[in-house]
This record gives structure tokens, C-alpha cells and sequence, in this order.
């Protein structure tokens, strides 16, 4: 999603005793994560209007819910840094995935993104942090399956406007976006203290006060020389996406974190990649080829693996 579990969860507050309405919340978290490729493409919108939009919706309705449940921690010093550069880092990585469901189709833009925990190995291994050594092989799985993603291999399969170059860039552009995300959960663990929806809010603000730069002229330009873009429909699906799946669908996200332990978290989060196929399948057409199949399978065993290992070093 253009979020991960492991983001949130590290700072979600203390989990109450009971499990009772975990699962359906995540449930509809991760399958509302699937459907949001739908709206992004459905709305016609450049990639950098519909993320401002999502910004603006979002840190609005979290700002509202932070007041309801009056939840808020006041940020100190460098946190603020942390926030910031998180924020930017947030916002890139929905610019660069909503970029990517443009040259492949979704549900490969969806997986490959899923990479996210081997980019922040690296991460740690860059700041000096030991990798353990039998994390390695699901690192190479899940590069492989990368690459069949891609359509290196296979390209019968592909709808032609997706073959060749265009699903390298949408790979890649999932890829950046992994890489991104990554960087936000290293400065999201900075800040442990703070609610999880209030971490959220702050960080859409500060990166959507960024991307306005450029979203505001662009949306200036836009409403003289294409008005058209600017319909009932495009703004239905920018409202439903910030509003719905982004306010909504975070919260219910964070009930289900507070309700649920980390290898079920895990587990339920997969619904989301699954989801985002049923919806290249139903609602574009769009048919993997047998490679991408299995390169689409080789990633979503890797991080299965990668994350059990976790478990049962933490067990």
C-alpha cells in the first residue's frame, strides 16, 4: 500500500487484552489498500495532484479523529526533522507508486512495492546494523521475482501498452517507491512515543506542504488549458481516496494494530497484493503472464520468508 503494517505498527499504542473485531478491521484495511490503484487510475489525474489531494483529505481527517479521541504528543526538537523528512519521504513514495500503476499494471506495481522489508535491510546494513546471513536467500528470491515481474520474461502475457519499457519504468518506479517507504518507517521509529495517527497526520502535512510547489501551479494549469481533467468523476475519486482510503481506512488500521499480534498483522496484510490482482483482473483486464505469475509468487514467498524468520528469532 502505499503504507505498510510495519510502518504503523512499531508505534501503535499499547494494545488492549482483547483480539475481539481485530481480523475484519484488517480485513477491510488491507482490501481497501487493494482498490486504491482502481481510484488513482480512474481519476485521470496527474499522479502529483491525486497524491496533494490525499495529503490534504487525509491529514484532515486524522486531524479530526486525533481531536475526537484527544490524542496528541507534543513533538520536540529534532523530532520535528524526523517528521519532515519523513513526511517528504511518505509523499515521494505515493508520487512514485501511483506513477508506477501508469506503465504496469497494478497488481505488479503492488507486489514489487512489497520489497519493502529488503530495502530496509539495507537500510540497516548501511547504518551499520549486522544482517543475519539466512535473510540473504529470500533477498535473492524476492530480486528474482523482480525481475519475471517485470516482464523480462514472458511479454505474451502482457496487454502491449504494458510490454517492453513501459513495465521496467512501472517496476522501477514501484522499486523507488519501496525504497522511499523504507525511509519513511527509519524515520517513523524516531518517534515511538507519539500515536501512530498523529505521526500520520503530521507527516502528510509537512510533505503536502512540499509537493504544493509544484501541485498548485499544476492544478492552476490544468483548470485553464484542460478543465475536462477537472470532472465530477476525477473528484468523487480523489475524495473517496483521501477520505475513505486514507482518514477511514487508517484508523480501522490502527484498531485492528491495537487488537492484533504481529504474526497475524503479517499474515492479514497479504490481502492487500491479493486484493489489488482481483482488481487488475475484474476491472481491467489485465492478465499476468505465467512468468509474471511466478515472479509475482517468488515475492510474496520472499517476504513470507524474510518475516518468519523475523518470528522465530523474536521466539
Amino acid at each position: 500500500m502505499s503504507h505498510s503494517p510495519s510502518l504503523t505498527s512499531a508505534t501503535s499504542p499499547t494494545r488492549p487484552r482483547t483480539s475481539q473485531g481485530g481480523t475484519w478491521r484488517m480485513l477491510l484495511a488491507m482490501a481497501l489498500s487493494g482498490t486504491i490503484g482502481l481510484l488513482v487510475v480512474e481519476s485521470a489525474l496527474p499522479p502529483l495532484l491525486v497524491v496533494f489531494a490525499r495529503c490534504v483529505l487525509g491529514a484532515l481527517g486524522l486531524g479530526l479523529w486525533l481531536a475526537w479521541r484527544r490524542e496528541w504528543v507534543a513533538p520536540q526538537g529534532r523530532e520535528w526533522l524526523w517528521l519532515a523528512g519523513g513526511g517528504i519521504a511518505l509523499v515521494l513514495n505515493w508520487v512514485a507508486l501511483f506513477s508506477a500503476y501508469h506503465y504496469s499494471s497494478i497488481a505488479v506495481a503492488t507486489v514489487v512495492y512489497h520489497v519493502q522489508p529488503f530495502m530496509l535491510l539495507a537500510l540497516s546494513a548501511l547504518q551499520g546494523e549486522p544482517v543475519e546471513r539466512r535473510k540473504l536467500p529470500w533477498l535473492l528470491l524476492a530480486l528474482l521475482g523482480v525481475a519475471l515481474s517485470s516482464g523480462l520474461v514472458g511479454l505474451d502475457g502482457m496487454d502491449a501498452s504494458h510490454a517492453g519499457t513501459g513495465a521496467w519504468i512501472g517496476v522501477a518506479l514501484a522499486l523507488l517507491a519501496a525504497a522511499l517507504y523504507a525511509g519513511t518507517t527509519v524515520a517513523t521509529r524516531r518517534l515511538g512515543h507519539m500515536p501512530s495517527a498523529q505521526i500520520a497526520m503530521l507527516q502528510m502535512l509537512a510533505g503536502g506542504l512540499v509537493l504544493s510547489l509544484w501541485a498548485l501551479p499544476l492544478l492552476t494549469h490544468i483548470a485553464a488549458a484542460s478543465p475536462q481533467l477537472l470532472s465530477a468523476r476525477a473528484a468523487s475519486m480523489v475524495l473517496t481516496l483521501g477520505l475513505v482510503h486514507t482518514a477511514f481506512m487508517y484508523t480501522v488500521m490502527y484498531a485492528a494494530f491495537q487488537r492484533l499480534p504481529a504474526p497475524a498483522i503479517a499474515a492479514l496484510s497479504f490481502v492487500y497484493p491479493a486484493m489489488a490482482l482481483l482488481v487488475d483482473l475484474a476491472w481491467f483486464g489485465a492478465v499476468p503472464s505465467a512468468a509474471q505469475w511466478a515472479g509475482m509468487g517468488f515475492i510474496l514467498v520472499a517476504v513470507v520468508g524474510h518475516r518468519a524468520g523475523i518470528a522465530l528469532r523474536r521466539h
